[in-house]
């Protein structure tokens, strides 16, 4: 077997159509473009055009804006993280910061913080959410001691910073 001699499948190769060159080829003069109008010429291009009705982009009112303070966090499945801990790439025995997700090869560069989707388990812990906990575990229950209790569950979406 030489390499002059490979060839790929008859018909798995298809070759384009060359329009405009005469009746006989089946997509001569026009060129499947129609008769004559704005669409038949070259370099056209009529999105949103309504034939000179006030366009559906233009009659719609404008809402809402671009908010420029706003975080854009990594958003991390929980099986890719399972899946990192399985492969020894993550130690469950310290806190999972970005950081050492970025390391891992689960996020590909840190941003403003972690979401993490899914209920995570009670390794993944840091100062923001221990904090986080603590205030809430004392303004409902009125105990200080009590959110150590609450540190082990995570709710849904918890963000890691």
């Amino acid at each position: 077997m030489k390499l002059n001699g490979i060839s790929d499948n008859p018909g798995s190769k298809k070759s384009r159509v060359r329009v405009g060159r005469g009746i006989g080829s089946g997509c001569g003069k026009t060129g499947g473009r129609g008769v004559k109008g704005q669409k038949a010429r070259s370099g056209v291009r009529v999105k949103g055009f309504e034939g000179g009705q006030m366009p559906l982009y233009r009659r719609l009112p404008k809402r809402g804006f671009t908010n420029i303070f706003a975080l854009e966090f990594n958003e991390v499945n929980l099986g890719r993280i399972q899946a990192a801990v399985d492969a020894n790439k993550l130690d469950t025995k310290t806190p999972v910061t970005i950081e050492s997700l970025v390391a891992a090869g689960v996020c590909t560069k840190a941003r403003d913080g972690v979401r993490i989707l899914g209920v995570s388990p009670g390794w993944v812990e840091t100062e923001k959410a221990k904090r986080t906990l603590k205030r809430r575990a004392t303004q409902e229950l009125g105990d200080e001691n009590r959110w150590r209790e609450l540190t082990a569950h995570f709710p849904r979406g918890h963000l890691i910073q």
